[in-house]
């Protein structure tokens, strides 16, 4: 699979993105995507397409009506920082 990452491993190019890339990209971190993460990923990614900002973790949580708690739980670390990574978006700024 051919594709270039900045030093931490953020896609350079977001048109390259595919699911079989962020399971890469995962894999390179030692995770895994299941289909819940892969659900997150794909609502994140079409929030960038409308609003062309990465979700804030507040609005995204509200957003697919879920306690940002379990995202927490879900990703074991800042969930949009890992959502952004795995799913070809810029690396969110601000609280993650």
């Amino acid at each position: 699979m051919d594709f270039q990452t900045d030093s931490e491993g953020f896609l350079l190019n977001r048109d390259e993105w595919t699911p079989e890339i962020a399971q890469e990209i995962a894999k390179r971190d030692g995770r895994s995507i299941n289909d819940e993460i892969m659900r997150y990923i794909e609502a994140a990614r079409k929030m960038y397409d409308e609003n062309g900002t990465v979700p804030a973790l507040r609005n995204f949580t509200k957003a697919m009506d879920v306690d940002k708690k379990e995202l927490f739980n879900v990703f074991e670390t800042g969930p949009m920082k890992l959502i952004c990574k795995w799913g070809g978006l810029p690396k969110p700024t601000g609280c993650v």
